[in-house]
């Protein structure tokens, strides 16, 4: 039943793989709570799924996206929402200083695009289109990247927000760095929490299960933020993987039978302390490259349905084969 609804990549045998997911979500920078999401299969493209979201954000509300997000129509509809963006430009060439509105400080630069030609193979419908703006005036940031280690060197972002003296280009670009700590927000509650093989049998039960795991991740999240504001500290200097496990340690302590109110505010200050007393050291800059220290083991992959396969006793030695 979960193959039909999410089926394995077409690479993979048929009695050989899993069934694939793929889930998009929206997060507060700031708290790392997650405030919506959207799940999909491996067949889904991410700008569909963040389309169910769109209600998610409130006027005034920034949205950071990297360059599967740089959409002329997303973009028009959020700035009609009074939501503005801050996207990689993907898709478009930037625009020279010379095609440009005004040139705002160096790399830095006032521009206006205009509405593409409609495509039947969008997802979105001819009146939707023609309900768009003729034109767009967004602002390109040229980045140079300065900390050593990232595989791209230089690369061009797209926001709403036109005014440089508000919003200058550096804190722009440091923003925009900030944008990795989604990727770390999603490792917490697929890698710390284990959410990355479900368990459950059927589509119903997989999608509960999902929802149970993000609300225990903003519950463990709410109880960072009260914990870091208890200690005087910014919420992101505490570690998730450290307050996951101060609260699996406490827990026992919480579920007794009979325990006065005191007694349990003094171990809400207690686990709050283990929270915080050792916070994360910020290294900005820091290179995150998407390897694997860990050797994986010599077995060989299963590559025909369990019933016909047949072990090789010397693995080391020997590449599988099937009968």
């Amino acid at each position: 039943m979960n193959q039909d609804v999410w089926p394995q990549p077409s690479s993979v045998k048929l009695g050989c793989g899993f069934p694939s997911a793929r889930i998009c979500a929206c997060f507060s920078l700031q708290s790392g709570g997650l405030l919506s999401y959207a799940i999909g299969n491996k067949k889904n493209h991410e700008l569909p799924l963040f389309r169910q979201q769109w209600k998610t954000f409130k006027q005034g509300d920034i949205f950071l996206g990297d360059k599967g997000f740089c959409s002329y129509f997303d973009i028009a509809n959020l700035a009609e929402q009074g939501v503005d963006s801050v996207v990689t430009l993907a898709r478009r060439a930037p625009v020279r200083a010379a095609s440009s509105i005004k040139k705002l400080g160096p790399d830095d630069l006032l521009i206006k695009w205009k509405r593409p030609v409609y495509n039947t193979s969008l997802s979105y419908s001819r009146d939707d289109w023609s309900k768009l703006p003729e034109e767009l005036v967004l602002r390109q940031i040229k980045v140079t990247v300065k900390y050593p280690g990232f595989r791209t060197q230089r690369f061009h972002i797209v926001t709403t927000l036109l005014d440089a003296g508000q919003y200058p280009a550096e804190e722009l670009a440091e923003l925009y760095f900030k944008r990795w700590d989604v990727e770390l927000f999603f490792r917490d509650i697929k890698t710390t929490m284990g959410m990355d093989i479900l368990r459950c049998k059927t589509p119903e039960m997989i999608r509960k299960e999902i929802m149970m795991y993000f609300i225990a991740y903003n519950c463990v999240r709410r109880l960072m933020y009260e914990a870091a504001e208890e200690a005087d500290l910014e919420v992101q200097v505490v570690s998730f993987k450290g307050s996951l496990q101060a609260l699996r340690s406490w827990e026992p302590h919480f579920n007794q039978a009979k325990i006065s109110m005191t007694e349990r505010f003094r171990l809400i200050s207690d686990l709050y302390d283990a929270m915080t007393n050792t916070p994360i050291r910020q290294r900005p800059g820091r290179s995150e490259p998407r390897c694997r220290k860990r050797r994986p083991k010599n077995y060989e992959l299963l590559t025909s349905p369990r019933n016909v396969t047949r072990e090789i006793p010397h693995r080391n030695r020997y590449h599988a084969t099937n009968p």
